[in-house]
């Protein structure tokens, strides 16, 4: 009996005698059923094997020929990650940091695969750039899930939250995904994408493949491994704007000080008494844990909590960047921030349009094209301009708080890495005597890779 490939709601079924690898016997269709990322290694199973099959995935949409409306010239490093990518069987993550020319890269391997492409993005304003970019190289309708709209085309560009919600609908009509910010995709709900899509031809983009977390092994088997990886040091000056991060230490003012050190007496004592030692970064995530469970573990993290926010919002700091605005009067400026709180102070305080996850999509773009056009030379945020934000010509970025991950430091140092002819250069305002100092030793460790 030949066997038969199916799709079926995120799955495959594959009936006849033969059981594959990755496959489960399923009484309820008399078949065996897989999860449907496993198409590819299936296929080359039956294949390698001889057995003769009969293939009924895919059920491809139609899509224009893909030429470029114009001449696109990669430079030296991005014709290489597309040949490692092509080399590694059409499968794997390409690590170049932001502003290098990722979307450049995809969209070469599309025009050369000429095939039905879904693109995966985090963010709308990541969806509406992908949606102008691809539409003015290939001149080509667009197919958009997200912000309201659903309409899946031979190229379709998603969010991720839309995907995940239609992933079944999508899974076999796509031989080729595209993953930008892969790193999104590692996530527990996320990582269902790349599940149930049978897409053979996977690509990953991330200017950081490692997560805090240790998600990011859910992507080798949903993408493939690092096929490419370039640091912002290595294009710095070429590809990138050159640029220099400059630390600035701030001293706490003196109630700040005796309260900071008040809950951090607190924490180590409440520690102690929990019976914890934090010695590594895996041991903070055990006590994270434990506050479930332990009243005195629990104190200790919102102790910590606590002395923590008064670090990042340390008075000293507003005092710092009044000095950096007064000295990039004519510039455009970038200022990242940890807690809404601490962004609508700065924008009272210096009259600075603010961005937080709470903006409305129509106040959000307003201002994103008022910083683009000039109207504002001047933008704070927390955390929602960490990815998705392409303005050319902003040169300065100030950092008064962060988690101290390497991607977060990456993605708002990638904010100002656009080519231009001035240093672009990161401020790290950072409260010295802290549990800043190390988080900033951590941030740092990112550009080394």
């Amino acid at each position: 009996m030949k066997v038969k490939l199916l799709y079926d709601r995120g799955t495959l079924i594959i009936k006849g005698q033969y059981g594959t690898p990755f496959s489960v016997w399923d009484d309820r269709v008399d078949a065996f059923r897989a999860p449907a990322y496993r198409y590819a290694d299936i296929k080359a199973f039956l294949m390698k094997s001889g057995i003769e099959f009969e293939d009924d995935v895919l059920n491809l949409l139609p899509v224009d020929r893909l030429l470029g409306k114009k001449e696109i010239k990669l430079h030296r490093y991005q014709e290489e990650a597309l040949k490692f990518w092509f080399a590694s069987g059409l499968r794997g993550v390409i690590v170049l940091p932001p502003g290098s020319g990722k979307t450049i890269i995809a969209m070469k391997a599309m025009e050369r695969l000429q095939e039905p492409s879904l693109i995966v993005v985090p963010t709308l304003p990541l969806l509406d750039q992908w949606v102008r970019r691809l539409e003015s190289y290939f001149g080509v309708n667009i197919g958009i899930l997200g912000g309201g709209k659903r309409e899946i085309k031979g190229i379709t560009v998603s969010t991720y939250d839309s995907a995940y919600l239609r992933a079944e609908e999508l899974g076999n009509k796509f031989p080729f995904v595209i993953f930008d910010e892969c790193h999104h995709l590692a996530a527990e709900g996320y990582s269902q994408i790349g599940e149930m899509l049978a897409s053979e031809h996977r690509m990953g983009l991330t200017a950081t493949f490692e997560r805090e977390d240790g998600a990011h092994v859910r992507l080798l088997s949903l993408i493939g491994g690092v096929v490419y990886k370039m640091k912002p040091t290595e294009l710095a000056g070429r590809q990138l704007a050159d640029f220099e991060v400059i630390k600035i230490p701030v001293k706490l003012k003196q109630g700040e000080k005796e309260e900071y050190e008040r809950l951090m007496s607190e924490y180590k004592k409440s520690l102690a008494r929990a019976g914890i030692r934090l010695e590594r970064l895996e041991d903070f995530k055990k006590l994270v844990m434990r506050s479930g469970i332990s009243e005195e573990a629990r104190k200790a993290l919102i102790a910590r909590n606590k002395a923590r926010k008064i670090a990042i919002n340390s008075v000293s700091k507003l005092e710092a960047l009044k000095e950096i605005l007064e000295a990039h009067r004519r510039d455009k400026v970038l200022i990242f921030t940890e807690y809404n709180e601490m962004a609508h102070q700065i924008g009272q305080k210096f009259l600075i349009p603010v961005l937080t996850h709470r903006t409305s999509p129509a106040e959000r773009e307003d201002i994103l094209e008022g910083f683009r056009t000039g109207r504002y030379t001047k933008v704070v945020t927390s955390k929602v301009l960490d990815e998705g934000l392409d303005v050319p010509d902003a040169r300065i970025a100030v950092v008064l708080g962060g988690s101290g991950s390497r991607r977060e430091f990456i993605q708002r140092l990638g904010r100002i890495l656009r080519r231009k002819e001035k240093r672009a250069i990161l401020y790290e305002v950072i409260s010295s005597g802290t549990i800043e100092v190390s988080v900033s030793y951590r941030r740092r460790r990112a550009l080394k890779g």
